[in-house]
């Protein structure tokens, strides 16, 4: 697995929604703490509350991320993730989208709406080997 390993974890939390429900599968599952999240509070469209929740792993606990959330998924949503590597991936980072209310039931689902962002950053050095680095990458955790 590449050294240089980035991953940052962006979502936004509702006011109708609990803070801890939604961290506590990170550190179920992860051992993200929820005082690893920085919290920044703002209005939503609708002068709504929101609380934006955001952290960046680097190294060893990019690393270990990465191979706990590859481990969790089936093979089918790593190939669809393989397969969209062009589509998902800008400026070396590849990005991707959970379903955060599945998220709280433990589950990694794909989505578009009410998600939990991540994005992996890894060098390329070569916009031609974007699809080699990040396949490799995907496929390192089955090492």
């Amino acid at each position: 697995m590449n050294n240089k390993l980035e991953i940052t974890i962006d979502m936004i939390v509702h006011a109708t929604e609990d803070i801890s429900k939604i961290t506590e599968p990170f550190m179920e599952i992860f051992d993200i703490e929820e005082e690893s999240f920085n919290k920044t509070e703002t209005t939503g469209y609708f002068d709504n509350p929101i609380i934006m929740l955001n952290t960046k792993l680097v190294k060893k606990q990019a690393k270990t991320f990465l191979k706990k959330f590859l481990d969790l998924l089936s093979e089918p949503q790593i190939n669809q993730l393989i397969e969209e590597i062009e589509e998902r991936t800008e400026d070396s980072k590849f990005h991707l989208r959970l379903d955060k209310q599945e998220f709280v039931q433990g589950i990694l689902e794909f989505s578009q709406k009410d998600t939990i962002k991540i994005k992996i950053h890894t060098p390329v050095y070569n916009k031609k080997n974007t699809h080699e680095v990040f396949s490799e990458l995907f496929h390192s955790h089955l090492d």
